[in-house]
């Protein structure tokens, strides 16, 4: 170990920056966030630290740097393009046992600034000792994906009731055990949903005793996305490592399942057209029995569980039984594929409305407005609606589409699987049946499609394209 990792206290203690540039200004902002006093020498001073000084109260001395300048500061940084003030100022400093920073110089330093992901009061910081700082950064990054603001809110929740706890809970080790329940369960889920009275309340119920009850099960309505595991909201990846249970659906991708917790109990109640593995009903029961054990119960749906997802119907079983959950929303279908397909739902030379709707409905019909789905400047997007795509196309040209309106179908869309097939009504359905097409699809109907083949960008994708769609292609250019 190289470097000793430290937090020090800064908050109102004198601080000199010497350098006044672009680097200057970022060592600046990181010391007013510790609530550093800030005193800056430089010849020059550029936008941003003037900027800066315009809404703080920072000292600053067009000058150039002197020894006898270095007096009575908790902490030095010298962030200047000069050599030799960089050596001046760190000789000066090592002489006063004063700690010194020179930015892209280590061997003058003696400490050095790692990469911080800030939450406070919860901060974590990643360095290389000098030896990768860009790999730091990224390093970082990935902690930042992780490491969600609401810890903050956390560590500022737990810090109101640390003394209650410690006057309560005499033991060290069980007031460890009693912070791990309380961080690592429902309690911090309230805080995270912005329920601070809810929190208040159950942490206030375990304080008074109850430690050796049940814990209260929870479900978490989980939006899984349109495929790709890299899709997931920092949320849904958060309580799906922390999830007792998995619930999940056919549209759940192995690579966004392997993201649960390892030890998790893990059950398929995946439906297909014809083939339910649970009729909806059971699973909403499964759901509320699970939650009613103690357990923490991810329910893991494709897309976005609000856009024909049925999650209204789980969360209305779950309300009935006064089982608390979360809706954690997720990137629906029409979003993500016709993202990954180069096809903006909307466009201002194309379509100004975008309609979603499902291709069968509860008792396997496909009855639509089919005069309003007709009209034209408009995207239609159709969940579930490849195997009546050959009715939906006759439906509309019955209803006053033209035959030669663009159509796309996409198979398992942002996947290494994406395949998109572009024709028109009249065409599509010979052109589908020419290809082994696999479940998940998306239809999207309206001129947006003829964009596909400018904007497609996804390097995954497998274009398929009917002769027609090309002509017409063609045409618009």
């Amino acid at each position: 170990m190289d470097y000793f990792p430290i937090f020090v206290k800064l908050k109102g203690q004198s601080c000199l920056v010497v350098g006044a540039g672009e680097v200057a200004a970022r060592k600046i902002d990181l010391l007013l966030r510790a609530g550093a006093k800030i005193t800056v020498i430089a010849k020059e001073i550029s936008a941003s630290v003037s900027c800066i000084q315009t809404k703080y109260a920072i000292t600053v001395l067009q000058k150039s740097f002197a020894p006898d300048d270095l007096s009575d500061f908790r902490l030095v940084v010298s962030a200047t393009d000069d050599l030799a003030t960089n050596q001046l100022v760190a000789q000066t400093a090592h002489a006063r046992n004063i700690p010194v920073n020179v930015v892209d110089n280590l061997e003058l330093c003696s400490f050095i600034f790692p990469a911080i992901v800030d939450r406070s009061p919860i901060i974590a910081a990643v360095s290389s000792g000098g030896a990768a700082p860009i790999l730091a950064r990224l390093l970082r990054a990935k902690m930042e994906s992780v490491i969600s603001p609401a810890y903050g809110q956390l560590a500022v929740f737990a810090e109101k009731f640390r003394g209650a706890v410690k006057q309560r809970i005499k033991h060290p080790g069980q007031r460890r055990v009693f912070w791990e329940r309380v961080f690592q369960g429902s309690v911090a889920e309230h805080v995270f949903s912005g329920n601070q009275h809810a929190a208040e309340l159950e942490l206030q119920s375990l304080l008074a005793g109850n430690q050796g009850s049940i814990p209260k099960g929870e479900v978490y309505l989980i939006g899984a996305g349109p495929g790709a595991a890299d899709l997931l909201t920092f949320r849904a990846l958060r309580l799906m490592q922390q999830a007792d249970v998995v619930v999940y659906d056919r549209l759940v991708s192995p690579e966004i399942l392997d993201l649960a917790r390892r030890d998790a109990e893990k059950i398929y109640v995946g439906k297909q057209r014809q083939n339910h593995a649970l009729p909806q009903e059971s699973i909403n029961a499964l759901l509320a029995n699970l939650a009613k054990q103690g357990k923490r119960v991810a329910r893991v749906k494709g897309g976005d569980p609000f856009i024909f997802g049925r999650g209204g119907e789980e969360i209305e079983t779950l309300m009935q039984q006064g089982i608390h959950f979360q809706v954690i929303p997720g990137i629906t279908a029409a979003s993500g594929c016709s993202s990954y397909a180069g096809i903006p739902l909307t466009h201002r030379d194309h379509a100004q409305s975008v309609t979603f709707v499902t291709g069968h409905l509860k008792d396997d019909s496909i009855n639509l407005n089919w005069t309003q789905l007709a009209a034209p400047n408009q995207t239609i997007v159709i969940y579930m609606g490849s195997v009546g795509l050959e009715k939906i196309c006759q439906a509309l040209i019955v209803h006053g589409s033209p035959s030669d309106l663009p159509i796309a179908l996409i198979q398992q869309g942002t996947t290494v699987n994406q395949k998109v097939i572009t024709g028109t009504l009249a065409t599509i359905s010979d052109q589908v049946a020419k290809q082994n097409i696999k479940a998940p699809t998306l239809i999207i109907i309206g001129t947006v499609v003829t964009l596909h083949d400018k904007l497609a960008w996804f390097s995954g994708e497998q274009p398929t394209q009917n002769d027609d769609q090309s002509n017409h292609n063609q045409a618009k250019k």
